[in-house]
């Protein structure tokens, strides 16, 4: 039976006992004005249900916590104080001390328990054995706060305020990854044929009969001679073909959010109120408790 600190077991523990707290109560001597300490924390079980107070004895006990079973308190939250039942300062300096980082397993439970029981059989956990001394009835295994029901049970005093516990469901978005997308870019290659006209020049030498052929012309005339007559130059077109970039096309990469409405179910509990009056007849007031209660 796993305990935790009530802050541990519920974060918004405040909401459901109407904003009050029970930390910081002042701890009092039940039936005097005799103040042993301060209520620095509750306990209650994987249930809810309040199984201690962690009481500082700075008053009695300089530095030293102890467990005080709910069914040992008597609350009064008008007052803001808790009284404790029928203990004593022998019986808490013979209390094992609470500190933050005990462990509270059954070992623990039973030096705590213990140090409240009485030797009168005021628990309902022990007999008396054949040699006068109490022996225990259970075992780690079949314990049950039922087995101490003066220690937890809180009807045993009067004046008793308790609180009946609700869950709720608080819904809460996690982020987390579902993929990744990486946007790159190759290259590829391809053979292009490009057609390019060119132009080349080539001489033409044609020879004709002149008009005036077998005619006779003078010795100034004739201009005979040896050597290089004319000089013609020949050009010729080449394809000259470069690569050049450009611009293709743009691609643009952004998120968009896809927004949808999704319904989840869980199962809640709530504490409904059980009374057994035994034939008698018990009134009942409903409605919104007092914000001095807790």
């Amino acid at each position: 039976m796993p305990l935790q600190k009530i802050s541990e077991f519920d974060t918004d523990y405040r909401d459901a006992i109407q904003g009050n707290d029970i930390k910081g109560m002042d701890v009092y001597v039940q039936g005097t004005d005799e103040k042993i300490g301060t209520v620095s924390d509750a306990v209650v079980d994987e249930q809810g249900a309040f199984r201690y107070l962690i009481v500082d004895l700075g008053l009695w006990i300089f530095g030293k916590k102890v467990l005080l079973p709910v069914g040992k308190s008597r609350i009064d939250s008008r007052a803001n104080r808790v009284y404790a039942v029928g203990i004593t300062k022998q019986q808490a300096e013979n209390l094992p001390e609470y500190q933050e980082h005990t462990a509270l397993d059954y070992d623990y439970e039973e030096q705590v328990r213990g140090g409240y029981r009485t030797p009168s059989g005021g628990s309902s956990a022990a007999v008396a054995s054949t040699d006068g001394r109490t022996a225990p009835t259970y075992d780690r295994n079949n314990y049950t706060y039922a087995n101490d029901a003066d220690l937890y049970d809180v009807n045993t005093h009067e004046d008793q305020t308790f609180k009946l516990y609700e869950e709720r469901l608080v819904a809460n978005k996690q982020r987390r990854k579902t993929g990744e997308v990486t946007i790159g870019k190759h290259v590829e290659t391809e053979t292009v044929r490009v057609s390019v006209p060119v132009e080349r020049e080539r001489v033409v030498i044609e020879r004709v009969t002149p008009q005036d052929a077998g005619k006779v012309v003078s010795a100034e005339t004739a201009n005979f001679g040896e050597g290089e007559v004319a000089r013609i130059e020949l050009y010729e077109e080449v394809a000259d073909v470069q690569k050049e970039a450009f611009v293709r096309e743009e691609v643009r990469v952004q998120k968009v959010v896809d927004k949808e409405t999704v319904e989840v179910q869980e199962t809640i509990r709530r504490e409904e109120l059980d009374v057994d009056a035994e034939g008698r007849t018990i009134e009942e007031k409903t409605g919104k408790l007092p914000k001095d209660r807790i």
